[in-house]
């Protein structure tokens, strides 16, 4: 049976690539347009290439966290993002996602890149659309990775998998649709006019509402909460975090889609909020527990970037400050209140992305200024606090796609090939049951 479908799979694919082929020669052109600018289609191909170093960078960050029995496979998880999602965003989510459609999801229109090619699009008019294409699918590929860390060490790998496929297509592709989709039901494009620079609601909001779903399905760990056990390596989690910051300056400035003064106040605005997050996040620490720890300077830093993302480029320096460290202070006290009503979501992907996406969104309709970003638009600090009231409409829409259709598809998931791998597997450690090596093994 498995003969057969990889057999019709891939002469589907021999099909299509004739097909889109022949599309494809049609929309280049022999020269660059005479709006693409070279300048641009570099940065936009670096910021890329550090948008994909952020899933690696994600992988080291959780993987230092669980016990080193489980830590191939926390790394894995990130991995098999890079490989599912980089072939499923070309097939199908990119179209889902910024096709043509209705308010709701994308079209069929640029199935397979079916007529995406080296002219630009509405959507970039700087770059080639196969860039801008390129760009979209490193976040698509990051995005459900995230939600890998509530459910570390104890889902099964196959369910995981299938699980990638079913979340990026129900799921991703059309909150990216409303919110960045041109007549998307959120989009400043047609839309309610909700702002998210780089993916707030879209990344942040979604996958740790994913993440607390899935959390609660699963239902915890066999060791939770008596016998966790601490990090198992503490510079994996620093390594992580700071590669992350570092590829996070290609996920924000990036956004401004070419190289231009935005981009610039994106770049300086990440950066400022992720360091004004682990500073407040070290002072809480030494304030209240006497010790500033490499871990809470790691998990704060993460906290900053993760709030800054909504409103990188349509705020000012001094608010990117003001909203990294309110955002720090939220998620510290958030995971506090998490271990208090013993949710195991077993790396903080909710505490620090559901409700870092939540509060940097909400900050980003007070401080949003149109003197940053005149494609913008202004928020209640600056006399419009209707924006303020769109932002959370768009928070509450992605609540529940996000929420909602994860739990729809882990039943699905759950009741075809299983989710939870077997008690004994998860007492030992899943590097063996699931992959059959371990990452430190004994001379």
């Amino acid at each position: 049976m498995l003969k057969k479908i990889t057999l019709i799979t891939v002469i589907t694919l021999l099909i299509l690539t004739i097909k889109i082929d022949n599309a494809f020669a049609q929309v280049q052109t022999p020269g660059l347009s005479a709006t693409v600018n070279s300048a641009s289609i570099a940065f936009i191909l670096i910021c890329a290439a550090l948008v994909f170093l952020m899933t690696p960078a994600l992988a080291f960050f959780y993987g230092g966290f669980v016990r080193s029995h489980n830590v191939l496979n926390t790394l894995m998880m990130s991995f098999v993002a890079m490989a599912i999602i980089g072939v499923t965003w070309v097939l199908w989510g990119y179209s889902f996602a910024f096709a043509p459609g209705n308010p709701f999801i994308g079209g069929f229109e640029w199935l397979g890149l079916n007529n995406v090619g080296l002219q630009p699009s509405e959507y970039a008019p700087k770059i080639p659309h196969l860039a801008f294409m390129t760009y979209q699918g490193m976040f698509a590929i990051i995005t459900p990775a995230l939600i890998s860390g509530a459910i570390a060490e104890r889902m099964s790998f196959t369910g995981y998998s299938v699980f990638l496929v079913l979340w990026s297509i129900f799921v991703y592709s059309p909150m990216a649709h409303m919110i960045w989709g041109i007549g998307g039901l959120l989009s400043l494009s047609g839309g309610w006019g909700a702002l998210d620079f780089a993916g707030g609601t879209v990344v942040h909001i979604s996958s740790g509402v994913s993440a607390f779903v899935a959390a609660m399905y699963l239902k915890p760990r066999k060791s939770y909460p008596n016998k966790l056990s601490p990090p198992h390596n503490v510079p994996f989690i620093l390594l992580g975090a700071g590669l992350l910051w570092f590829g996070w300056f290609g996920f924000n400035a990036g956004s401004a889609l070419e190289a231009n003064n935005l981009a610039v106040v994106a770049f300086v605005n990440t950066n400022i909020s992720a360091a004004a997050g682990a500073l407040t996040w070290l002072i809480l620490e030494k304030v209240l527990r006497g010790k500033p720890t490499a871990v809470g300077g790691a998990t704060g830093s993460v906290t900053g970037l993760v709030g800054i993302t909504p409103a990188a480029g349509f705020v000012t320096p001094i608010a990117a400050i003001l909203i990294g460290s309110i955002t720090g202070f939220i998620c510290f006290y958030a995971i506090s209140i998490k271990h208090k009503i013993q949710i195991d979501d077993a790396l903080d992907t909710y505490t620090i992305h559901g409700v870092g996406g939540t509060v940097g969104a909400i900050l980003t309709g007070i401080f949003a200024n149109t003197v940053v970003n005149p494609g913008g638009r202004n928020g209640l600090l600056f006399g419009n606090p209707d924006e303020l009231l769109l932002e959370i409409a768009a928070i509450t829409v992605t609540y529940f796609v996000a929420g909602f259709g994860t739990w729809i598809i882990l039943n699905v998931v759950d009741r075809t090939v299983g989710l939870r791998v077997p008690e004994n597997a998860e007492l030992q450690g899943i590097d063996i049951s699931e992959h059959g090596e371990q990452a430190y093994n004994a001379e």
